[in-house]
This record gives C-alpha cells, sequence and structure tokens, in this order.
C-alpha cells in the first residue's frame, strides 16, 4: 500500500480492519466462485483494498456489463446491487448486507413518481441513478453524477424534463445548463449535512486550499466550492491539479483513495454540521463488513433479485444511459 499523507487535526487517520486470516479467507473464497468484487469508493477502506475494481456509480455500472464471471459481489448499496442484476440478468449478483439502502433512493418511491409524471403530462424524465429498479422501469434515461450534465444537454433546450430524486443535483444542472427542469424533492442525508459555516472557516483558516464538492450538496455549498463534480471527477482533479491541499465535501469514504493515488497532498474531509469530526460518513455504504464479505461469498447470498418484468423496463433508461456516456 502506498503511504498516506496523515489527514490532519480534521479527522484522524483510519486503518484497514480486518484480520489477515480473514482477508485471504475472502480471496479463496472468490478464486473458489470465480466471482469478481466491486466496490464503490464509499466503501470501508479495507473492502476497497480487496476489491478488483472500485468506482463510481457509472464506472461499476460500466464494469458490471461487460463482466465475464459468473458471480458478482456489489460492495455498495442495494439499489446497486440491482443496477448489476439488471445489467447482468444470468449471473449471480450478491450484496454483502442487503439492508444497505439508500436515503436518496427511498425519497422516492415508484408509485409516487408515476402520480408525479401524470401530473406533468408531456415530459422527458431523467432519474439519477440513485433509485430502485422500478423507479428506473418510469425512466427514459437514467443518469449519474458524472454524466447528468451531458445527458441532459443532449436533450433540446425546449424538452420539458422531470428530474429525479435529487433536488440539489438538478438545481446544480439548472444552473449550468441555463435549463428549467422539475425537480423532484429528494436528497441524499449524508450530503445535506455538511456545514457551510464551517466550510467558510476552513477556508478562512486555508486560503491555500482547493474546495472539491460533489454536486449532491445544497447550493450554497456549491457555489463555495473551487470544483464541482462526482467523485471520479473529484478524484480526477486531485491527480491531476499542482495544489497540495484539498477541502473534501463528499462521503468520507473517497478520502481512502485520493490519499492512496496522491501520497504527497493533503485532504482534509468538510465536517457534517453536528460534529468537529471530518467523518461525514453514509451509514447504509459502511454497513458492509469483510465478515460479511466473506458470509456472502461462502453461503452465495443474500442474492439480489430483480422482477422480471421491471428489469426489462428498467434496463431501456440504464442502456441508453451507457450508450450516452
Amino acid at each position: 500500500m502506498d503511504v498516506e499523507k496523515a489527514p490532519g487535526k480534521h479527522c484522524p487517520e483510519k486503518k484497514g480492519g480486518g484480520s489477515e486470516a480473514l482477508k485471504k479467507e475472502i480471496l479463496e473464497l472468490k478464486k473458489l466462485r470465480n466471482a469478481v468484487i466491486l466496490a464503490h469508493y464509499y466503501q470501508r477502506e479495507e473492502i476497497q483494498e480487496l476489491a478488483d475494481y472500485i468506482g463510481d456509480s457509472l464506472a461499476l455500472a460500466q464494469i458490471a456489463s461487460r463482466l465475464d464471471a459468473p458471480v458478482i459481489v456489489l460492495c455498495g448499496v442495494h439499489f446497486m446491487g440491482e443496477t448489476a442484476k439488471i445489467l447482468c440478468p444470468d449471473k449471480t449478483v450478491l450484496v454483502p448486507d442487503i439492508t444497505a439502502g439508500c436515503s436518496l433512493a427511498d425519497s422516492c418511491h415508484a408509485e409516487d413518481l408515476k402520480k408525479f409524471i401524470e401530473s406533468h403530462p408531456g415530459h422527458t424524465v431523467i432519474s439519477y441513478v440513485n433509485t430502485s429498479a422500478a423507479v428506473k422501469a418510469l425512466t427514459d434515461v437514467v443518469v449519474t453524477s458524472s454524466n447528468a450534465r451531458k445527458i441532459v444537454d443532449s436533450f433540446p433546450k425546449e424538452e420539458k424534463i422531470i428530474f429525479g430524486p435529487d433536488r440539489n443535483l438538478g438545481n446544480y444542472i439548472n444552473s449550468v445548463t441555463g435549463r428549467q427542469m422539475v425537480l423532484w424533492d429528494g436528497a441524499c442525508h449524508v450530503h445535506e449535512q455538511f456545514s457551510v459555516e464551517k466550510l467558510v472557516e476552513m477556508k478562512r483558516e486555508m486560503p491555500d486550499a482547493v474546495v472539491l464538492a460533489h454536486p449532491e450538496c445544497p447550493k450554497p455549498l456549491v457555489m463555495l466550492a473551487d470544483v464541482v463534480g462526482s467523485t471520479a471527477a473529484l478524484l480526477d482533479y486531485a491527480r491531476k491539479s499542482d495544489k497540495k491541499k484539498f477541502i473534501v465535501a463528499t462521503e468520507s469514504g473517497i478520502l481512502h483513495e485520493m490519499r492512496k493515488s496522491c501520497p504527497d497532498k493533503e485532504f482534509i474531509p468538510l465536517p457534517p454540521s453536528d460534529s468537529t469530526c471530518g467523518c461525514n460518513e453514509c451509514s447504509f455504504m459502511k454497513l458492509n463488513t469483510l465478515e460479511k464479505l466473506r458470509d456472502c461469498l461462502r453461503d452465495m447470498n443474500p442474492a439480489v433479485e430483480v422482477d422480471s418484468e421491471v428489469a426489462h423496463l428498467a434496463r431501456l433508461p440504464i442502456d441508453r444511459m451507457l450508450a450516452m456516456s
């Protein structure tokens, strides 16, 4: 492992967990099952270290769509497992903790979205990937934070669009494209918790630091950021930048890959409003552990299943997204 730069007073450095025996057992089971492990950047760092591929939602969807392995272990949240299963219906898709949900996906239920669509006739429906398969089935095209602007821009300016469920991402896309998309009123609880006041204070204390923010953050915070982008885009910027200090406003799991990729740079997490620690973590993402990863490979359970009719309808907007990305 590359040497990682200490994050400083704002957040104690975290080391990977799990015994070497447990990690060895996981690797042996992975080989036995002929499995591939995919992990989101927000996963525990010890899971990221064992994964075959790590990435954001777009990258994981792209990887899943071209894998040959018969078993995919998706270390993320439930909607990510559903997306992998929709793209790979003949494969076994495992999620270490099937109860790992998503506050954003939970803010938009299919039956409620259906009524919303009916109340806005003539609108194209664009849904963020952080949604259930049932919501995707009601959607014309899916987007991620990596490609949302590109896909929205592909539609004529006069196109009437419903965008959901993240109002913050929708507001950001409206602001940079000049659109007036109708927005679903949902949000990610992690990004909603970031403190604008603490960001102002940190910018005053560290005027040389570059502020990196995810577009799921509220508008006041996005307006204070120097760079706004998906987790993959923020990581790429940090790698290429000649700057040495960064304040990071997204889930703190991304710090592991940032520090690993750029050991000579300092990455300081922006704290949530109710804490003096910079560890603004997604409790759902962190439900996955090495023990649960081992168990799911051993037992081939829990496996993600998606109703065949829902999966068929949901695959169409996902395929459109992948073709446009």
